[in-house]
């Protein structure tokens, strides 16, 4: 990706002024036991510690946009049982007028097919993941980008873990900063997914 000296943060700078004086000074000093190719010019030289520049910039902004390296769910924790977060999920999705589609079993899932696989280690305590739908922020959500299918419908997740039992955790996705700063309706769904999460765990 192309990259304009401008929009360099102020630590690149200066290690790129750095990196342009030590170039400078071994291009003053002939003498310098560094031996330098006789056929790169100081120019040359400083067009090469922009590119290296570059490339670590880049770098970086890759290990940003991977999602393995950022929170892909926002994640609650309760004291309640997990009968207590689960029946508070419900009541603060019903009362927003929304419909369950579905509540899915995921720990007796996981336990069948691992059981299938000769993978026996316990994964959760409990799981489950509910489905739910609004009409009019899918909607909203979709006109504004078709593949935001992919989100309907809305999941929040509840779950505890095998050496954790005393704790309940409410898990849903958290969308990238950008997804939310270029749209009008993202920031609605984040709010009221944390907001009926936020209600779950405090029931």
């Amino acid at each position: 990706m192309h990259r304009d000296i401008r929009t360099m943060t102020n630590a690149k700078l200066i290690a790129f002024a750095s990196l342009v004086s030590r170039l400078g000074g071994l291009a003053a000093k002939p003498r310098s036991p560094v031996v330098l190719h006789p056929g790169l010019s100081l120019a040359a030289l400083v067009v090469m510690g922009l590119m290296l520049v570059g490339v670590g910039a880049q770098a970086e902004d890759d290990a940003q946009a991977d999602p393995a390296r950022q929170d892909a769910a926002a994640v609650y924790v309760s004291d309640n049982t997990f009968a207590e977060v689960m029946d508070g999920l419900r009541l603060a999705i019903e009362e927003r007028g929304l419909v369950i589609n579905n509540i899915m079993h995921m720990n007796e899932m996981l336990e069948r097919t691992g059981a299938d696989l000769a993978m026996d280690g316990a994964l959760f305590g409990e799981a489950r993941s509910v489905e739910f739908c609004s009409a009019v922020l899918s909607r909203r959500m979709i006109a504004e980008d078709p593949s935001r299918i992919v989100n309907c419908p809305f999941i929040i997740a509840v779950y505890s873990l095998p050496d954790e039992p005393d704790k309940t955790l409410v898990a849903h996705r958290r969308f990238g900063a950008d997804e939310l700063a270029n749209s009008e309706v993202m920031p609605e769904v984040a709010q009221m997914l944390q907001e009926i999460a936020e209600q779950a765990v405090s029931w």
